[in-house]
């Protein structure tokens, strides 16, 4: 792969904006595991190896199990996520794929009979902050730090 521009480096206020969205994620009523949900499952479907890496890192020093993580990509099939974090889920691919039907009137609903309004704005930012961060690290080639 080749060497793209760093904007980290280039554009430093630009990535101090997006630190300013992780900071108030983390000052956020969403559990860590929520997070890394949204971190992860957004990574996995927008291929972005190098957010894939980290979160899925993340998550285990959490206290997420492998099982999983393995099972992400299969959430809906699988019985290891509540009904809670299946619209979590949900919520994350509908926002990933935006441009297929946006966030559904479906799911919106579903997720307002679960979480209250503030809950669901700080999903809703979650979802929206990491895939801004899964297209910059795609657009520059961002290497897996070992």
């Amino acid at each position: 792969m080749e060497q793209r521009i760093q904007i980290d480096r280039l554009q430093p206020e630009a990535f101090k904006a997006m630190y300013a969205l992780e900071d108030y994620l983390a000052k956020s009523e969403l559990s860590k595991i929520h997070k890394q949900l949204i971190k992860i499952r957004a990574s996995q479907m927008n291929g972005c190896a190098f957010c894939i890496d980290m979160h899925t890192k993340e998550a285990l020093k959490i206290g997420e199990s492998h099982e999983r993580i393995f099972l992400l990509n299969a959430w809906n099939e699988s019985n290891q996520f509540s009904e809670e974090e299946k619209v979590i889920l949900l919520i994350t691919e509908e926002i990933t794929f935006i441009d297929k039907n946006g966030l559904t009137d479906r799911t919106y609903n579903k997720a307002l009979v679960i979480f209250s309004e503030t809950y669901l704005a700080q999903l809703i930012m979650a979802a929206t902050v990491i895939n801004a961060w899964n297209r910059i690290a795609i657009s520059t080639n961002k290497q897996i730090q070992n």
